[in-house]
């Protein structure tokens, strides 16, 4: 049953292949309600080869609608949309995460400021210095990892050759490219996925690599908790 809570903002890109349970577009993945705008003819290919603000243009007015329409906060369906955290901020008047990303200051100090952290994205060569520098993690060590040379998450995620996702391959898929990072880079002391279609195996990767892990999901939760808090319930304690 969807929870009555304010609902969190999402823009989205025009997208059709499956999303499972932990996919923030997924409405049984959360304790609360999400309020989906999708923007007509996006596609993740231009987000991620072609950003500008010209392209970004609709999500903006996207956003003021789901000010309107009563959400809480507002994020973004693809971690590349970093790129655009201020537009978004200076657009509505409610808190915005417009990435996952914003979430590797917060990994590295829980782990002590010690080694980097490891984000695993859709495409490497995609995401750039200019997308951390948006969401306030310029200064934080890094070790990128990419998807997109692995079969099943290119056909269907990147190339959009179907709609149906084989679940045990892009799982291991995850998990093999995070072995691989970690192998190459022992140092990596956290992982954030930055790509929103993978949320649903980080229990995969974080139990073959017995690391943290946090994404957009983990983010919408924390988010919510903050900017839509309620009362306790239960009894005192006096221990």
């Amino acid at each position: 049953m969807a929870s009555t809570k304010r609902p969190i903002g999402l823009l989205c890109l025009d997208t059709h292949f499956a999303k499972p349970p932990g996919h923030i577009r997924n409405e049984e993945s959360l304790p609360f309600s999400v309020r989906k705008e999708v923007v007509k003819g996006t596609t993740i290919a231009e987000l991620l080869e072609r950003p500008s603000l010209e392209f970004f243009e609709p999500f903006l007015k996207a956003a003021r609608n789901l000010e309107r329409e009563g959400c809480c906060a507002i994020t973004g369906s693809c971690g590349f949309m970093a790129l655009f955290q201020r537009e978004l901020s200076n657009e509505v008047s409610i808190p915005v995460f417009a990435s996952s990303l914003i979430q590797i200051p917060l990994m590295h100090q829980l782990s002590g400021l010690r080694g980097k952290v490891g984000v695993i994205t859709a495409r490497k060569e995609a995401l750039t210095e200019a997308h951390f520098a948006a969401v306030g993690a310029a200064a934080t060590p890094v070790a990128v990892a990419g998807m997109e040379t692995q079969p099943e998450f290119s056909e269907v995620i990147l190339q959009s050759k179907r709609v149906e996702i084989d679940a045990d391959k892009l799982g291991s898929e995850l998990v093999a490219v995070g072995r691989t990072l970690l192998e190459e880079l022992p140092d990596v002391t956290s992982i954030v996925l930055e790509c929103t279609d993978l949320p649903p195996y980080a229990h995969l990767l974080q139990s073959a690599l017995g690391l943290p892990v946090a994404d957009l999901t983990t983010l919408a939760t924390m988010v919510h908790s903050i900017v839509a808090r309620e009362p306790y319930q239960g009894n005192i304690c006096y221990t």
